[in-house]
């Protein structure tokens, strides 16, 4: 290589060649399983593929600290004739990256939406109490959830969804709180969480098994990218106005809260990086 113009050329030479690719075979992880005592990370994902989407600090608890990482299918999608190939392409990514996988209900719920919330609060109820036993069954250490400003219906529904559970739980119950962003970009991250080549890869590896979803858009080939502008966007959102960018060529923007039992309360008194390793992750997420 010896000019950006062919950075740009081979970039796009790798995408055409990637787009050939066969879809990947399932696969288990060669993983450990997770101690009986390992602490839970559930991750609330409207839509499956979003966990994967999502996915770089669930992995790293996964593989870096330990922790079991349930992946709660809130829905299998509107279309109700995808609904059990899409939730076999769930249980294959989630297998791959070493995670287990749930339903809410045979399906899926369904009319996870602000509009539901408001205009049909006996089923909303009902979507609420189901959330709420999961909460009960798992008591997780860590809860992952869209945030509130994530553009797509059922993404907005699923973060009200969670909140709502979480104050049906009552006041005994803490956890931290970690909200995620795909479709629409957050006003206040406050950790950038590096994934390396090889998590990344992982991550596009499980995503590519969400085959009837890639097949229309290929979210997986388009992932890394989406991680290198997370980094320049992070730079400077979670580090500061004018802040020098990390290292690190891929990562993930979250915002880390505390649910305190009540309410979610602020968890840092300011944006941190989140490079590769364990040492990492210790200080905010070892109970």
């Amino acid at each position: 290589m010896t000019s950006l113009t062919d950075y740009v050329l081979n970039l796009t030479s790798l995408y055409q060649d990637a787009a050939a690719l066969p879809p990947p075979a399932p696969a288990n992880t060669d993983l450990s399983p997770p101690r009986t005592d390992a602490p839970t990370a559930l991750i609330f994902s409207p839509h499956p593929d979003d966990e994967c989407i999502t996915g770089t600090l669930p992995l790293r608890l996964r593989r870096e600290l330990g922790w079991r990482v349930v992946n709660v299918a809130v829905t299998q999608g509107s279309n109700r004739a995808r609904q059990a190939g899409r939730w076999q392409e769930l249980t294959d990514a989630c297998a791959f990256l070493g995670w287990e996988t749930i339903q809410t209900a045979p399906g899926g719920l369904e009319g996870i939406t602000p509009k539901t919330r408001d205009a049909n609060p006996i089923a909303w109820a009902a979507a609420v109490a189901v959330i709420r036993d999961i909460l009960l069954r798992f008591r997780p250490a860590a809860v992952f959830l869209p945030h509130a400003k994530d553009w797509n219906g059922t993404h907005i529904g699923t973060h009200l969804l969670v909140l709502d559970a979480l104050r049906a739980d009552g006041p005994d119950f803490s956890c931290r709180l970690v909200y995620t962003e795909f479709w629409s970009a957050m006003d206040n991250p406050n950790l950038l969480v590096e994934s390396t080549p090889e998590q990344t890869a992982a991550l596009v590896t499980a995503l590519a098994l969400h085959t009837g979803e890639v097949a229309r858009n290929p979210y997986h080939l388009r992932l890394p990218a989406w991680m290198i502008d997370n980094v320049r966007r992070g730079a400077e959102l979670v580090g500061g106005q004018g802040g020098a960018a990390p290292s690190f060529l891929f990562g993930t923007l979250y915002r880390l809260e505390h649910w305190t039992g009540n309410a979610a309360e602020p968890a840092l008194p300011a944006g941190r990086f989140l490079p590769a390793g364990p040492d990492a992750l210790r200080d905010l997420f070892v109970p």
